[in-house]
């Protein structure tokens, strides 16, 4: 399997979520040492404790996604690393899915959730078991919300995307699927609209029932998406 990836995008995040949970911890403890040595400038300890403990939160939230290992792209190619180089994946292209997969039939756009945790689908709604550590956690990790709604919408996009690229001269099958990477997540999931499954099932659902694109087609797809994602 060929991994087209755009690095600069996950290390400027990287740097990002590092450089505002580092600052936000310094400013949490200037908030601290100000009024044990300058005694007039309470207003200013409050100040920067406020803002300190905002940027902790959202450096610690965006750690949790761009830092923390293993990464969704790290569990993705692991899983695929046995499809031959007829399939591409393409980790976060400048398009509405973060990762979408190239295989000879078509396109699977990847929703990736990485969290850990007990979630169930039922008549279309998603719930979560809440837990005391997911409770703690909850403030500073991504919340499941909707993956399979969300990945409908992406369906639609990308064939739009797709249809003004190759100006209608193909139609390219496109199909959802929505992947938890945790290796300890735990689904009940009931008649969902689009395919979920856990990362170690991934690779028995990226069939996609159609005709075998006509390579140039299949390259068109590939330009175009490599594009999106290096450029």
């Amino acid at each position: 399997m060929k991994i087209i990836i755009d690095r600069q995008k996950i290390n400027t995040r990287a740097f990002m979520a590092n450089f505002a949970s580092v600052g936000g911890l310094l400013l949490l403890l200037a908030s601290v040492l100000i009024p044990l040595f300058l005694p007039g400038w309470i207003n200013l300890s409050s100040i920067l404790f406020v803002i300190g403990l905002g940027a902790a939160m959202i450096g610690i939230y965006f750690a949790n996604r761009w830092v923390r290992k293993p990464r969704p792209e790290e569990s993705l190619d692991k899983a695929l690393k046995s499809l031959d180089d007829h399939f591409h994946i393409y980790h976060y292209p400048s398009l509405p899915c973060d990762h979408i997969l190239l295989t000879p039939t078509g396109l699977i756009a990847l929703e990736v959730v990485n969290l850990n945790g007990s979630f169930s689908y039922r008549n279309g709604k998603w719930k979560e078991a809440m837990t005391i550590g997911r409770a703690l956690r909850y403030i500073v990790e991504e919340r499941v919300g909707d993956p399979v709604g969300f990945s409908q919408a992406i369906v639609e996009d990308l064939e739009r995307r797709l249809e003004g690229e190759l100006k209608g001269e193909f139609k390219i099958p496109i199909r959802a699927l929505t992947v938890f990477t945790h290796p300890a997540v735990e689904l009940d999931i009931e008649k969902p609209t689009i395919p979920v499954c856990r990362i170690e099932k991934l690779r028995k659902q990226i069939t996609i029932n159609s005709e075998r694109l006509s390579s140039e087609t299949y390259e068109k797809l590939n330009a175009y998406l490599e594009r999106a994602t290096v450029s």
